[in-house]
């Protein structure tokens, strides 16, 4: 996902390829604008967005979800610095960040403090927290999609994951993709205090062209199905068989600043709790994924009524999924 100044790079191919190379030229342009450095030492790291066609929102609870990238995304384009500081700007916001990969990073304590730069220093956070020695900083430009960002395609963790590729580059760090997920992870969960699973990272890491990922969030372990076996029928190649069309709604949500989607996990682990302790099994952890469906039917009359409400929305999620999986036969990889 790291393209170097004189490359293409990203996407994944088909007939709307991303990034265009226009768009990475004008990234590189930035970086040289905000560096001083020659275009041909600018490099890229590009993160799609994703969708989510089934298995929404229970990826927290170690459910098996559906994705796929999509050809938008964010562009991170940067240099490595002379020394340890980061100097950053935004295509979307206004200001520069400074600061440096050896000052040690603390969890945010409020929400309201959240800003585009956390990204950036809670990807610093992760790094550190993991053992990993950071030396040099990046001089850098990043650009979304105008308009998209905290509008339900997971511009955070593209923002993120590109925030922590480039930093693994230029301190020739080696981590791998199953890593970058925990990376991502704890800089939503332990930097931001986001209760969320690793559904967005995993379907920006893992995703590949033409494949719907299925996601299995309790074991980390992903498989995927080719799309033409969905349609039982073969494409000429470069083209899938369906379009998609992105329906957005308008309003924008950032979530480690609302308070709703922690208390909807909170509600979510104590409707585990409250059917493992009716069924005996305490001693599992409590997530609805160590709740056997069968408990569930017999057992979630002992739920009140918000619990009962998520723990019906993971389980019907995971219905749908279960379906779709039996048609399309994924095939591991």
């Amino acid at each position: 996902m790291v393209a170097p100044g004189g490359g293409g790079g990203g996407g994944g191919g088909g007939p709307a390829r991303w990034p265009s190379e226009e768009e990475l030229d004008i990234v590189r342009k930035k970086v040289v604008e905000i560096s001083g450095r020659d275009e041909r030492e600018v490099r890229v790291a590009a993160c799609p967005y994703r969708i989510c066609p089934l298995g929404a929102h229970i990826d927290h609870q170690g459910g098996i979800v559906t994705a796929m990238t999509i050809n938008y995304g964010v562009l991170l384009g940067f240099v490595p610095s002379n020394d340890s500081e980061v100097l950053l700007r935004s295509g979307q916001f206004e200001g520069v960040i400074r600061f440096r990969v050896d000052d040690l990073q603390k969890p945010i304590d409020n929400p309201e403090n959240i800003n585009w730069e956390s990204y950036a220093r809670g990807a610093v956070y992760a790094l550190q927290n993991s053992g990993y020695d950071l030396r040099k900083g990046i001089i850098g430009y990043i650009s979304g999609v105008k308009g998209l960002d905290s509008s339900g395609l997971s511009s955070s963790a593209a923002a993120g994951i590109a925030y922590l590729l480039s930093l693994e580059n230029v301190n020739d760090l080696v981590v791998s993709s199953v890593d970058n997920i925990q990376l991502d992870k704890s800089i939503e969960n332990k930097y931001l205090g986001l209760e969320n699973g690793i559904l967005d990272p995993s379907a920006i890491l893992l995703s590949r062209y033409g494949y719907l990922t299925f996601m299995d969030c309790k074991t980390a372990s992903p498989s995927y199905v080719y799309f033409s076996e969905l349609s039982k029928s073969q494409q000429p190649q470069g083209h899938l068989p369906f379009k998609i069309l992105l329906a957005f709604s308008g309003l924008q949500h950032n979530l480690p600043k609302k308070r709703g989607y922690n208390t909807r996990v909170f509600e979510c682990k104590e409707a585990a709790r409250a059917l493992l302790h009716a069924s005996g099994c305490e001693e599992a952890s409590n997530i609805l994924r160590n709740v056997d469906s069968v408990v569930y039917e017999a057992q979630k009359c002992v739920l009140e009524e918000n619990l009962s409400r998520r723990a019906e929305h993971y389980f019907s999620e995971m219905k749908r999924v279960a379906k779709v999986t039996l048609v399309m036969l994924p095939r591991n990889g």
